[in-house]
């Protein structure tokens, strides 16, 4: 049973947040938030919210983080956020941590510990350019650490695996050079807050066991 179960992931594109997230929603049933499905969810759903957002990421904008964490708001009012739940991809600014302080203050609630999966960059950057996607089901492959059973062929549909053009090296390090720009302020806003635990291991079960100890 947890007894920290609202969290805060943190980590580099390719770090395995979703992996880790998956594996802690199978084990605790606590709800997985991730800001990039909520987007797509009120789009595809045509809610003001989401033609707002839409109209925006079409002509090539940044979100507000208004708009942002108003929908992280009502996501966490949902039923399955009661037994917990874990943050990926938000906050991403200070402002965008002292909002959502704020909206679970109102719900008297609050984070209970945040998680940083520090991985080193060289390994970050072989895992992004190692990752294909299906182009059928969108399902996400890595050629070292997670093959599909038949090479270029998706395990779950059949349909053909690709790499992206944002999985290419250049865009790998740049997206990492954002990364920890926009990061490292979180990684001391919440260090002196107390609330920081910096994972030691890489791999998905020495990170699950490290969790474990630390929420349990």
């Amino acid at each position: 049973m947890l007894t920290r179960k609202n969290l805060i992931f943190l980590g580099g594109p390719g770090a395995g947040k979703g992996t880790v997230s998956n594996r802690m929603i199978a084990k605790y049933g606590v709800a997985h938030i991730s800001t990039g499905d909520i987007l797509r969810a009120e789009v595809a759903k045509g809610s003001p919210a989401g033609r707002e957002a839409g109209a925006i990421m079409k002509a090539g904008g940044l979100v507000p983080d208004a708009l942002v964490c108003g929908m992280v708001g009502e996501r966490l009012k949902q039923p399955d956020c009661e037994k917990g739940f874990i943050l990926d991809g938000f906050p991403r600014t200070i402002a965008q941590a002292d909002t959502l302080n704020s909206i679970l203050a109102g719900m008297g609630k609050k984070i209970d510990a945040v998680i940083y999966l520090n991985v080193p960059d060289d390994e970050i950057l072989k895992r992004l350019t190692s990752r294909m996607n299906c182009r059928g089901c969108d399902a996400i492959y890595n050629k070292i650490f997670m093959p599909p059973k038949v090479a270029g062929i998706c395990d779950k549909c059949g349909s053909e695996l690709y790499q992206r053009p944002d999985d290419s090296l250049e865009t790998a390090k740049s997206r990492l050079a954002v990364f920890h720009k926009q990061t490292q302020p979180l990684i001391d806003y919440y260090d002196k807050l107390g609330l920081l635990h910096t994972c030691k291991s890489t791999e998905l079960d020495g990170i699950v066991a490290e969790l474990a100890a630390v929420l349990e």
